[in-house]
Protein backbone atom coordinates (compact mmCIF):
# COMPACT_ATOMS: atom_id res chain seq x y z
CA UNK A 1 0.00 0.00 0.00
CA UNK A 2 1.30 3.49 -1.43
CA UNK A 3 1.52 6.21 1.17
CA UNK A 4 -0.29 9.55 0.32
CA UNK A 5 2.30 12.20 -0.24
CA UNK A 6 0.95 14.41 2.29
CA UNK A 7 1.71 11.40 5.56
CA UNK A 8 4.53 12.38 7.17
CA UNK A 9 6.24 9.68 10.15
CA UNK A 10 6.99 6.40 10.65
CA UNK A 11 4.93 3.08 10.65
CA UNK A 12 4.45 1.02 14.06
CA UNK A 13 6.53 -1.84 12.38
CA UNK A 14 9.66 0.97 11.54
CA UNK A 15 9.73 2.05 14.86
CA UNK A 16 10.07 -0.71 16.81
CA UNK A 17 12.56 -2.34 14.42
CA UNK A 18 14.60 1.01 15.34
CA UNK A 19 14.34 0.02 18.44
CA UNK A 20 14.95 -3.95 18.45
CA UNK A 21 18.33 -2.61 15.93
CA UNK A 22 19.20 0.07 18.95
CA UNK A 23 18.65 -2.77 22.16
CA UNK A 24 20.95 -4.90 19.91
CA UNK A 25 23.59 -2.43 19.69
CA UNK A 26 23.29 -1.23 23.44
CA UNK A 27 23.22 -5.01 24.64
CA UNK A 28 26.86 -5.53 22.47
CA UNK A 29 28.17 -2.63 23.94
CA UNK A 30 27.70 -3.38 27.56
CA UNK A 31 29.74 -6.22 27.13
CA UNK A 32 33.14 -4.24 26.91
CA UNK A 33 31.80 -1.74 29.68
CA UNK A 34 31.95 -4.30 32.32
CA UNK A 35 35.60 -4.93 32.97
CA UNK A 36 36.07 -1.43 33.58
CA UNK A 37 34.17 -1.07 36.82
CA UNK A 38 36.89 -2.68 38.22
CA UNK A 39 39.23 -0.55 37.10
CA UNK A 40 38.58 2.30 37.91
CA UNK A 41 37.92 1.21 41.58
CA UNK A 42 41.09 -0.28 41.78
CA UNK A 43 42.50 3.02 39.86
CA UNK A 44 40.09 4.98 43.19
CA UNK A 45 41.28 3.12 45.67
CA UNK A 46 45.07 3.82 44.73
CA UNK A 47 44.35 7.27 44.67
CA UNK A 48 42.71 7.70 48.03
CA UNK A 49 45.24 6.22 49.72
CA UNK A 50 48.00 7.82 48.06
CA UNK A 51 45.69 11.01 48.76
CA UNK A 52 45.78 9.74 52.38
CA UNK A 53 49.56 9.34 52.67
CA UNK A 54 49.95 12.88 51.26
CA UNK A 55 47.82 14.14 54.03
CA UNK A 56 49.71 13.06 56.63
CA UNK A 57 52.58 14.42 55.47
CA UNK A 58 51.14 17.44 54.98
CA UNK A 59 49.47 17.88 58.22
CA UNK A 60 52.93 16.40 59.78
CA UNK A 61 55.21 19.48 58.67
CA UNK A 62 51.66 21.77 59.32
CA UNK A 63 50.76 21.15 62.84
CA UNK A 64 54.89 20.57 63.81
CA UNK A 65 53.80 16.67 64.95
CA UNK A 66 53.81 13.33 63.99
CA UNK A 67 51.14 11.09 62.30
CA UNK A 68 50.92 7.45 61.30
CA UNK A 69 49.05 5.68 58.67
CA UNK A 70 47.79 2.31 59.86
CA UNK A 71 46.13 0.04 56.31
CA UNK A 72 43.14 -2.40 56.81
CA UNK A 73 42.36 -4.70 54.19
CA UNK A 74 39.49 -2.24 53.64
CA UNK A 75 40.18 1.33 55.05
CA UNK A 76 43.41 3.42 56.39
CA UNK A 77 43.62 5.23 59.61
CA UNK A 78 45.40 8.74 60.42
CA UNK A 79 46.54 8.77 63.77
CA UNK A 80 48.07 11.70 65.80
CA UNK A 81 50.64 11.69 68.26
CA UNK A 82 49.85 13.10 71.52
CA UNK A 83 52.98 14.04 72.90
CA UNK A 84 51.47 14.76 76.87
CA UNK A 85 50.37 11.39 76.64
CA UNK A 86 52.81 9.61 74.69
CA UNK A 87 49.98 8.03 72.70
CA UNK A 88 48.30 7.93 69.21
CA UNK A 89 44.55 8.71 68.63
CA UNK A 90 42.46 8.42 65.95
CA UNK A 91 41.69 11.34 63.31
CA UNK A 92 40.12 9.98 60.48
CA UNK A 93 39.46 7.31 58.55
CA UNK A 94 39.36 6.50 55.02
CA UNK A 95 37.31 3.75 53.45
CA UNK A 96 38.54 1.38 50.48
CA UNK A 97 35.66 0.27 48.00
CA UNK A 98 36.28 -2.94 45.55
CA UNK A 99 39.66 -3.55 46.35
CA UNK A 100 42.44 -4.67 49.28
CA UNK A 101 45.14 -3.20 50.75
CA UNK A 102 48.17 -4.79 52.13
CA UNK A 103 51.07 -2.91 54.09
CA UNK A 104 54.53 -4.22 55.14
CA UNK A 105 54.28 -1.25 57.44
CA UNK A 106 52.40 1.79 59.07
CA UNK A 107 54.59 4.61 58.02
CA UNK A 108 55.20 7.77 60.59
CA UNK A 109 55.76 10.85 59.32
CA UNK A 110 57.87 13.45 61.37
CA UNK A 111 57.50 17.23 61.49
CA UNK A 112 60.27 17.77 59.00
CA UNK A 113 58.46 15.96 56.38
CA UNK A 114 60.49 12.80 56.44
CA UNK A 115 59.04 9.45 57.07
CA UNK A 116 59.90 6.09 59.44
CA UNK A 117 58.85 3.09 59.22
CA UNK A 118 58.65 2.82 55.32
CA UNK A 119 55.91 1.23 53.91
CA UNK A 120 55.00 -0.71 50.77
CA UNK A 121 51.62 -0.89 49.76
CA UNK A 122 49.60 -3.16 47.80
CA UNK A 123 46.23 -2.17 46.25
CA UNK A 124 45.26 -5.28 44.19
CA UNK A 125 41.07 -6.25 43.02
CA UNK A 126 39.74 -8.58 40.13
CA UNK A 127 41.37 -5.84 37.43
CA UNK A 128 45.07 -6.24 38.84
CA UNK A 129 47.07 -4.33 41.26
CA UNK A 130 49.41 -0.84 42.10
CA UNK A 131 52.37 -0.66 44.54
CA UNK A 132 52.86 2.35 46.18
CA UNK A 133 56.31 3.14 47.81
CA UNK A 134 57.24 5.84 49.95
CA UNK A 135 60.95 6.84 50.33
CA UNK A 136 62.27 8.42 53.44
CA UNK A 137 61.80 11.82 52.10
CA UNK A 138 58.02 11.01 51.70
CA UNK A 139 57.96 10.58 48.19
CA UNK A 140 55.55 8.33 46.85
CA UNK A 141 56.19 6.41 44.29
CA UNK A 142 52.85 4.48 42.62
CA UNK A 143 53.62 1.62 39.85
CA UNK A 144 51.10 -1.01 38.07
CA UNK A 145 51.78 -4.45 38.85
CA UNK A 146 52.22 -7.02 36.15
CA UNK A 147 48.89 -8.87 35.64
Amino acid sequence: MDRPLTARGFSLIEAVLALAMLSALMYLASFSLFGLADKYRLETAAWNIRAALSAARAKAVFDGVSYRVRFRPDHVLLDRFIEEEGTWHAVSSTWIEGAGIEANNSPVFTPEGTVTNLATVKVTNDWGGYKLTLAITGRIKTVRLPA
